[in-house]
C-alpha cells in the first residue's frame, strides 16, 4: 500500500476543510489542558484536602481522576487496562481524522474537529497522570450529575454538532 500525494490505501490524509477541523481540535485540546495546567499545576488542587470549590448552589469546581470512560465506565485499575483504552482512544483518533479528510463542509468539520480535540485531550491525560481529569460537577438537592472536563464539552459540543448538521437539508 504506497503513499502518494497525501492519500495511503484510498484514504486521504489531508481534506479540504482539514485545517478548519485541525484548527477546532487544537482549540479544544488547548481549552481543556490549559485548565488542567491552572487546576493541577498553578493551584496544585491535587494536594488540597477537600478538592472543592464552589461556585453556585449548584455547581462545584471538585478534582476527580476517572480511570475509565464517561461516567466512569470501564474503570480500569492496572496499568494494562490504561494502556487499552489509551490504545483504543487512539484508533478512534485516528478513524475521526480520516473523517475529518473526507470532509467537505465546515459545519461538520469543525464538530469532527471539536471530537477530536477533546479525545486527544483525554489520551493525554491517561499517559501523563494515568487517569484523566475531570472538574465540573452540577448538583441540585440529592441529584448529581457526574464530573467532566472541558474535553467532554468538545465532545459533546461536536456530536450535537454532527447530530443538527446531520438534520439539515440545505447542503450548507
Amino acid at each position: 500500500m504506497k503513499s502518494s500525494g497525501g492519500r495511503w490505501s484510498g484514504f486521504s490524509l489531508w481534506g479540504p476543510m482539514s485545517f478548519i477541523g485541525l484548527a477546532f481540535a487544537v482549540l479544544a485540546f488547548l481549552g481543556d489542558q490549559g485548565f488542567k495546567l491552572l487546576m493541577l499545576g498553578i493551584y496544585d488542587m491535587a494536594s488540597w484536602p477537600y478538592r472543592r470549590i464552589e461556585i453556585l448552589p449548584f455547581f462545584d469546581i471538585v478534582l476527580a481522576w476517572n480511570r475509565g470512560i464517561s461516567y466512569g465506565w470501564f474503570a480500569q485499575h492496572s496499568e494494562a487496562g490504561r494502556w487499552m483504552l489509551i490504545g483504543f482512544t487512539t484508533l478512534i483518533s485516528i478513524g475521526l481524522w480520516l473523517w475529518l479528510a473526507r470532509q467537505r463542509k465546515p459545519v461538520p468539520a469543525a464538530a469532527i474537529g471539536l471530537i477530536l480535540g477533546g479525545a486527544v485531550a483525554n489520551i493525554f491525560d491517561r499517559i501523563v497522570h494515568g487517569a484523566v481529569a475531570d472538574f465540573f460537577w452540577f448538583h441540585v438537592g440529592r441529584f448529581s450529575w457526574y464530573v467532566f472536563n472541558l474535553a467532554d464539552v468538545a465532545i459533546v459540543a461536536g456530536a450535537a454538532i454532527l447530530l443538527y448538521d446531520s438534520f439539515r437539508g440545505d447542503g450548507a
